[in-house]
């Protein structure tokens, strides 16, 4: 194992990725865990401060007019607090936990995804959460005031064009030397860096720069280097995805940096990767899974209302069959990905850092929330397609190909992190035995007695797998949890299937199994499936047994129960050992594959959640934002409460065999009130269906505009580095 290698299996720690790994979890143990909640200051922030900003936000204009967020919302940010959700109180930040930091996020993300971007990245990785983290006492009480006010605002420069998510690679130098600095010799290190991807790199006052050692080879290093520092080269941006978040390179030329400028000071040169990977245990499990969880939600609540307002051959889309097999299953995709999310805050304000867990967070959310906008897209048809301010869900397609990239690829994370770290860190027994063999001093006796414990647990697998699965999940534990205690024996009877091939996996591939990605990356979704699963489980115990959510659980349930034994079918199939994959076949999968999935009536069910409003939709879209004034989020939500208001109207009218209102104000079918409202009705409708066009002088206009602004911000940057 490499020096990089070990640092990042050694960062975070585990949770309930572990119990899982022991292929018998203990359900007390995650029912016990206490949800995640907001304290009064959390929920006053949300509806107060969160809420004005989203009344604030005009995304058509801020994506294709200003290309930034306006003065007064940068202002409004930095006066309420918003960069500081993370810092200390005493530092005067907010203090908030990690469920509120992720509420705010994905409110906002509802509305603005530059916004969300512009707030989370502060809150995540970056100056903000290495400070809180890992800085010295003078570093904290100089810097997190001025980053929880917005006097200093920071960007974190990882990635650099020779290497991306392998950091280690970096070509990013720093080397130690004395150099004179505000006019005294001080010992420091001179820095030479390019770097790009940065978000709000462009206006940071202040880099997180990671950077290699040198010449003395120590190892990878975290400095906090002023933009304004001598030799710094700023201000250029990327346009990623059309988005108009801050984003882009820099570079530095000779740069000499005092150790104090050194994150956690002189003691911490070269512990830079692990501060890196520490960070990220916990920025991965909060930031891009709140979009994840935002974008998902705001496509089910639109698509659903869309659904049900929309008409095609004489009924609404909502009542095709094709339209309720999508719409189901994005209700589904909705409750599943936000069980998770809180789940992985409920960890996080327990004082856990999960690294496995927050890789899949990051990894699963995001390919869930890219299938989510995809399926919202094709239902809504030429409507989300055509781009105007009427478009409330095109910027959301744009955003998808970003949260899959970024904060590590999420190939990279599927094939090598989320098994590969996972069986370190989690097994009981792999990582002592393999600390035992690495260590002299500890001797063979150690190991010798990890072995053992390890073969004691390998054969308990095998008995539950063959006992769990023979007896088709029967037989297994299970708390009681009414209705669904049969899924917790289900979940079980996997988790000792998992366990024991994973083992089986280990035994015969050794240390090939990081280069046979392929069967990594599909033991890495079973144990992804296993904790999204547990979660569905956990937020349906938690919110007490909800009857009208009972449909959404038996979708994810009945899908997630067909994926994992198909990943286990395909594992077995490209086993190299051949002897051992027809052993584990016969006692993991004895009577072939036999999950079905979820039926097209459990379909229609979770879907009719979707087109009607009640408590279970409310439930299921909480907290996105409604639209204000005539936006067409607004619209969207009136002509979706008239429509269903005037249904029984409409259904008069059928009966009666009358096709206009007019004629059924004519015949006494309906009243002129009963008109008036259809009339509403039908006015909102109209503007909700329609879509943008344009003069094709506005958007030369456009264009223009466009131009004239990047001149005036690169003549302002070309003044700023002379």
């Amino acid at each position: 194992m490499s020096a990089t290698e070990r640092e990042a299996i050694e960062a975070g720690d585990v949770w309930w990725d572990a119990e899982l790994f022991t292929g018998d979890p203990d359900w007390k143990k995650l029912l016990d865990t206490p949800p995640a909640r907001l304290g009064p200051a959390e929920q006053a922030f949300l509806l107060g401060p969160v809420e004005e900003l989203c009344g604030m936000l005009d995304d058509w204009k801020i994506q294709f007019e200003w290309r930034d967020l306006p003065a007064n919302v940068w202002d409004f940010l930095k006066r309420h607090k918003f960069f500081g959700m993370i810092i200390p109180t005493e530092y005067g930040g907010l203090g908030f936990s990690a469920y509120a930091h992720s509420q705010v996020i994905r409110k906002i993300s509802t509305r603005s995804v530059t916004a969300a971007v512009t707030v989370m990245v502060p809150n995540s990785l970056g100056p903000g959460e290495l400070l809180v983290q890992f800085g010295t006492d003078e570093q904290k009480a100089y810097w997190l005031p001025r980053l929880a006010d917005g006097r200093e605002i920071p960007c974190f420069c990882l990635t650099s064009p020779e290497a991306g998510s392998d950091a280690a690679s970096m070509t990013d130098s720093g080397v130690v030397c004395y150099a004179d600095h505000n006019g005294a010799r001080a010992l420091g290190l001179r820095l030479n860096w390019r770097k790009r991807y940065i978000t709000l790199g462009p206006i940071a006052t202040v880099l997180g720069l990671a950077f290699i050692g040198g010449e003395e080879d120590l190892g990878i290093t975290v400095a906090l280097v002023p933009a304004n520092a001598p030799g710094v080269e700023i201000g250029r941006r990327h346009l990623p995805a059309s988005q108009a978040f801050q984003n882009g390179p820099n570079q530095g030329r000779d740069v000499f940096a005092p150790l104090d400028w050194v994150v956690g000071g002189r003691e911490q040169i070269g512990a830079g990767w692990k501060m890196t990977m520490s960070a990220l245990a916990a920025g991965r499990g909060i930031s891009l899974p709140s979009l994840a969880g935002a974008a998902t939600a705001f496509s089910a609540r639109s698509t659903g209302a869309y659904a049900r307002i929309r008409e095609q051959f004489g009924i609404p889309i909502g009542d095709l069959e094709g339209v309720q097999d999508r719409l189901g299953h994005l209700a589904a995709t909705t409750y599943r990905i936000d069980a998770a999310r809180r789940l992985t805050c409920a960890a996080l304000d327990q004082g856990y850092k999960p690294a496995v867990i927050s890789a899949i967070m990051k990894s699963d959310a995001t390919e869930r929330m890219r299938e989510a906008v995809e399926e919202a897209m094709d239902l809504h048809g030429g409507k989300a397609v055509m781009d105007g301010p009427r478009n409330y869900l095109g910027n959301l397609h744009r955003t998808t190909p970003i949260a899959v990239t970024v904060e590590g690829a999420n190939l990279l994370t599927r094939c090598l992190i989320i098994f590969g770290q996972g069986a370190i860190r989690c097994h009981p027994y792999l990582l002592e035995e393999m600390g035992a063999l690495a260590d002299p001093d500890k001797g063979i006796e150690q190991f010798d007695r990890a072995l053992w414990r390890h073969v004691g647990h390998f054969f308990a697998n095998l008995g539950r797998a063959f006992v769990r699965n023979w007896s088709g999940g029967r037989i297994g534990p299970s708390p009681k949890a009414g209705p669904m205690a049969a899924y917790y024996k289900q979940l079980s009877r996997d988790a000792a299937s998992f366990a024991l091939i994973a083992d089986l996996a280990l035994i015969t591939l050794g240390g090939q199994l990081k280069r046979r990605e392929m069967i990594s990356a599909r033991l890495g979704d079973v144990l992804s499936e296993l904790y999204f699963l547990s979660a569905v489980l956990k937020r349906f115990e938690d919110e007490g047994r909800n009857e009208s959510d009972e449909p959404l659980v038996d979708y994810c349930v009945a899908a997630g129960l067909r994926r994992i034994e198909t990943l286990f079918a395909e594992t077995l199939a490209n086993f190299p050992n051949r002897i051992v994959a027809l052993i584990a076949g016969a006692i993991i999968q004895p009577f072939g594959r036999r999950q079905i999935g979820p039926s097209d009536e459990l379909a229609r069910r979770c879907a009719a959640i979707l087109v009607q409003p009640g408590e279970a939709r409310d439930r299921l879209t909480a907290d996105v934002f409604r639209g204000c004034s005539n936006d067409a989020v607004a619209q969207l939500e009136r002509a979706f409460g008239l429509t269903v208001e005037t249904a029984p109207l409409r259904r008069r009218l059928r009966e009666a065999k009358i096709d206009s209102t007019e004629e059924g104000l004519r015949q006494s079918v309906i009243g002129i009130s009963e008109a008036e409202r259809l009339r509403a009705t039908d006015a909102e409708v109209s503007s909700v269906i329609a879509v943008d066009d344009f003069d094709p002088r506005e958007l030369a206009l456009l264009a223009e505009k466009d131009e004239l602004q990047w001149r005036g911000r690169h003549s302002a940057s070309s003044a700023k580095m002379a």
